[in-house]
């Protein structure tokens, strides 16, 4: 079916709303989470406590000693008949270093075995073109992107790790992603950036955001040391 008609109402416990405008993930279910997610911002509505997008769908946390969940519901119907007429930024496109394999892209033969490719082809591929930021979510600043070349597409690992680096760029399926921080993960490492995606003392904590565009390019192991610096 792809993008409904209009947004489906889901409740989540008594302070919760879920609003679902897709059964799939495509940029078009993407493109409204994210207009509606603008308009509601731009609203500024008392009582809502924090809104949270993601590929296909929306959750808002409310009051409801403020805001009732009638009155809500009413207020994001009349916004979503008016999305279109919402202005509508560009997209930021963000250049990314990456240190590709070795030390830094565990999985890079892996995944050049896989497709019974060279691991030149594989970092060729991943940095072909720009990938759009679908979602920031999983952890605090990680962006999930897309798509992926098709000719890269590779799933997950068996066996997730229980510790993956801050800055590592990994690949599953067709999405590819930044790690902010260290954490457990089964993405396949293809490398790491110097980049820090998430400094919680500043005023925009996560550098990057939904709805903006990514592009890797490669570095040596000696340019990651000295970015770092």
């Amino acid at each position: 079916m792809g993008l409904y008609p209009q947004a489906a109402f889901l409740l989540m416990g008594d302070r919760g709303l879920l609003l679902e405008l897709g059964d799939e993930i495509s940029f078009e279910v993407n493109e409204k989470v994210r207009r509606i997610t603008l308009a509601i911002r731009s609203e500024a509505i008392d009582g809502i406590v924090e809104i949270i997008p993601t590929y296909r769908s929306l959750l808002i946390l409310y009051n409801p000693l403020i805001l009732s969940l009638g009155a809500l519901k009413e207020r994001i119907r009349r916004l979503e008949e008016g999305l279109q007429q919402a202005r509508f930024p560009d997209p930021k496109l963000t250049k990314i270093p990456v240190a590709y394999g070795g030390f830094f892209g565990p999985d890079l033969e892996e995944v050049a075995k896989y497709h019974q490719i060279s691991t030149e082809e594989v970092i060729q591929l991943h940095c072909s073109k720009p990938y759009f930021i679908y979602m920031i979510g999983f952890m605090p600043g990680f962006p999930y992107m897309g798509e992926l070349p098709e000719a890269l597409a590779t799933p997950r690992l068996k066996t997730p790790r229980l510790s993956v680096p801050a800055g590592s760029v990994g690949i599953a399926q067709r999405q590819t992603g930044i790690y902010s921080m260290e954490s457990p993960g089964g993405w396949q490492i293809l490398g790491r950036t110097p980049v820090r995606l998430f400094d919680p003392e500043k005023e925009r904590p996560a550098l990057l955001q939904m709805g903006d565009l990514v592009q890797f390019f490669r570095i040596s192991e000696k340019e990651f040391e000295e970015w770092q610096m």
